[in-house]
């Protein structure tokens, strides 16, 4: 999912890095990316800047030192350095790929976000931070009176937030439930969980710990342990667990994931840069990239990697690898005007439209097939 985005906006938790970089600094983060990604980002002007690795998760343990970091300084994590003060730029973080040793490196241990899967490992932990964070000195609005809650201390509603009678079971961590979210009548939800801005919960849902709902997403069925990045639907009754879901995806009616192979062994899951499969535990189910969609009653494998606008459907268990511009699972590519058609028609569903620079980058990934 990185393939449409920098990896500073991946969510982890309830933020994505950017969001929290932003916040427990309390300045303005720029992303530096890879040229075919910068024609979604707001150029970064000239001067002395910070450059931190984008995989870099930010923690009280790391920021303070960020912030103090003087020109031609950096922070390393055993020799290897993961942010720099800069005077003069994209220059200066040439030199220091070239030449490490020009830069005063101090040893500041730090978190990365390497693989796809340690969103799944990692997400109620930051989910439970970055709720701490946010509500941090601030008044959540009040639990509505037909809603069945427990430990109500722990639950944040924001402005703007609707709830039908449902249950909120925060006895294991925190509920976020964030500004214009809906849940709907007989959701049970217990924490930690978060919903972002505009997120719906649909009837009747069951949802489970470590589960967030990013921006304008629908959720409904039985999920736990997922992340779904903003803008998609998983409306329908069917099993998602132990996944991650990109932008702009929607399962269809049914679909369900396994998490957990037959014989309860390691989950072994392909990694597209290395071209090898990795050992990850004994929980996965699925991750995709942006703009896939699910067709109905997909059983969906353990351990499966989708990349990016993949049109998925086929009989019986579907295979654990499709590559980006998948069009079934035969092998048969996705022809771009199409993608773009269907993606455009499913933003406007939730009042968006496919932007210019949004298609440049869809236009390269299909290049690269």
């Amino acid at each position: 999912m990185s393939e449409t985005r920098a990896i500073a906006d991946i969510r982890l938790g309830i933020l994505t890095q950017r969001e929290r970089w932003e916040m427990m600094t309390g300045q303005k983060v720029y992303v530096a990316t890879v040229p075919y990604l910068r024609c979604l980002y707001e150029a970064i002007p000239p001067g002395e800047h910070t450059y931190i690795d984008a995989r870099a998760i930010a923690h009280e343990s790391n920021v303070a030192p960020i912030l103090q970091l003087p020109a031609g300084g950096a922070l390393q994590q055993e020799g290897k350095v993961w942010a720099v003060r800069t005077v003069s730029g994209d220059d200066d973080v040439a030199m220091l790929a070239a030449h490490p040793d020009k830069f005063s490196s101090k040893e500041v241990p730090v978190q990365l976000l390497i693989h796809p899967w340690q969103i799944i490992e990692w997400n109620r932990d930051l989910l439970i931070q970055d709720f701490s964070r946010i509500t941090a000195g601030r008044l959540s609005q009040p639990i509505p009176e037909q809603v069945y809650c427990t430990h109500p201390e722990n639950v944040f509603i924001e402005q703007g937030a609707v709830l039908a009678p449902c249950w909120l079971n925060a006895s294991d961590g925190p509920i976020y439930i964030g500004a214009q979210a809906t849940i709907l009548e007989g959701a049970a939800i217990r924490g930690p969980f978060a919903m972002c801005t505009g997120s719906v919960v649909k009837m009747q849902s069951s949802i489970y710990a470590a589960t967030t709902l990013g921006p304008f997403s629908t959720a409904g069925g039985e999920i736990k342990n997922t992340l779904i990045m903003g803008y998609s639907n998983k409306a329908h009754h069917g099993y998602l667990g132990d996944a991650v879901i990109g932008e702009w995806c929607n399962l269809g009616a049914g679909a369900t994931n396994s998490n957990v192979k037959n014989t309860a062994g390691i989950v072994q899951i392909w990694d597209f840069h290395t071209r090898q499969y990795v050992p990850v535990g004994q929980k996965c189910g699925v991750i995709m990239g942006d703009y896939c969609t699910i067709a109905i009653q997909s059983a969906m494998n353990t351990g499966s990697m989708y990349g990016t606008c993949c049109n998925v459907f086929g009989t019986g268990l579907l295979p654990t690898i499709l590559e980006s511009g998948s069009w079934g699972v035969n092998g048969t590519h996705y022809q771009l005007p199409k993608a773009i058609a269907s993606i455009n028609n499913w933003k406007q569903l939730k009042g968006k439209s496919f932007t210019a620079a949004e298609m440049s980058v869809l236009e390269h990934i299909f290049a690269q097939r």
